[in-house]
């Protein structure tokens, strides 16, 4: 049995806004939040409740304009062009795990693997297109079924959305909410229905993970929309597969749709919807990706500081160790391992998420979310 559905196959703007908000990511009032957090999510680093934490002033919702994110989609192996200069490239083949290949326009074959998405019966790949406007995929005999997606995040025309007026901050940790970051919450819906309906399991894991998308990124919004997009469509699953994301900056983004109820993750009465990060171990494991790649380099030390602060906050939040190991357990199928309570993605597949500098990493990490 699944734990979850099986699937199948004006960036400059957005910065100065930002900055014209005040986000802070780390600590302090940050802007652009989520709707004003129940006390049960809000407290400071000292466990005492804190109500400025909770937000303040008007809740109301502030209009913002994102670029529309454009897509064009192939069947097939074989060359294809775009009307558009793609950011990324998705694909998502059936069959063998590996044995596909892209080549973006006058450049060298890519060989393509999951870099951290998996997923069964197949493989995926994420693979950043730097402006091209032609790819060509070529596979081996083993896949079939090969689905590609050109996604552009960053010239399409405007769309406006209602970003939440007021700061939002967790004990400290501020994050963009889902509007704040451009979400379209139509890509969450096929067929005139929910593609993924949400489900909740009391949390027992923190997993984390790098994105494999490229380091020192200029819009890690503009990035975050194509996550969404591959997650959502290319892969199939509805939404965006992970919990929250950090960028280099240390700014935290809200993933995966929990509810309307304005707490990022979690349910009112305290579980967690389930994600998409992590193959076979999802249900009651919350995931935070890193964006970009920390396979031969680590985390900027403000993307670090936010990921501990996260940690330290849901772990208090539902009284987990960080430091502990326990038996985690499928709820929904009964898979039983013995794990860390923060650990990385390889520890339940074969993958080098997060990357072998954030992964000798974790220990510190575990330390410093534990310490009071």
């Amino acid at each position: 049995m699944s734990e979850s559905p099986t699937p199948t196959p004006s960036s400059h703007r957005r910065k100065r806004s930002l900055s014209r908000r005040g986000m802070i990511a780390a600590g302090g009032a940050v802007a652009a939040g989520a709707a004003i957090t129940p006390m049960v999510f809000a407290s400071t680093d000292s466990g005492e409740t804190d109500n400025s934490a909770s937000g303040s002033g008007d809740s109301g919702t502030t209009p913002e304009k994102f670029p529309a994110t454009r897509t064009e989609a192939a069947t097939g192996t074989g060359e294809a062009t775009t009307a558009f200069a793609a950011s990324y490239v998705g694909v998502r083949w059936s069959g063998a795990k590996q044995g596909a290949a892209i080549r973006l326009a006058d450049g060298d074959w890519q060989t393509l693997a999951s870099g951290c998405a998996t997923v069964e019966n197949g493989g995926t790949a994420l693979v950043a297109a730097d402006n091209a406007t032609a790819y060509e995929v070529k596979a081996v005999t083993d896949i079939d079924g090969v689905h590609s997606l050109a996604i552009d995040t960053t010239d399409g025309p405007d769309r406006t959305f209602k970003v939440p007026s007021e700061p939002t901050r967790v004990r400290g940790v501020g994050y963009l909410s889902r509007p704040a970051w451009g979400a379209d919450e139509s890509k969450r819906y096929k067929d005139g229905k929910v593609n993924s309906p949400e489900t909740y399991y009391p949390l027992q894991i923190i997993t984390v993970h790098h994105t494999a998308t490229p380091n020192n990124d200029p819009d890690p919004a503009a990035t975050v929309r194509a996550i969404y997009e591959y997650h959502a469509i290319t892969n199939d699953w509805g939404d965006i597969g992970y919990h929250f994301l950090i960028d280099e900056a240390g700014t935290v983004y809200e993933g995966r749709y929990s509810g309307d109820d304005g707490i990022p993750a979690f349910n009112p009465d305290g579980d967690l919807v389930t994600g998409f990060h992590s193959v076979g171990y999802n249900s009651g494991a919350l995931g935070i990706a890193l964006i970009g790649t920390l396979q031969e380099q680590g985390p900027t030390d403000a993307a670090k500081a936010s990921l501990i602060r996260l940690i330290k906050v849901i772990s208090r939040f539902k009284g987990l160790d960080p430091q502990a190991q326990v038996t985690y357990v499928n709820p929904v199928n009964g898979t039983k391992k013995d794990t860390h309570v923060v650990g990385g993605h390889r520890d339940y597949f074969s993958t080098e998420c997060p990357g072998n500098v954030m992964y000798g990493l974790l220990a510190e990490v575990r330390e410093a979310a534990a310490r009071r």
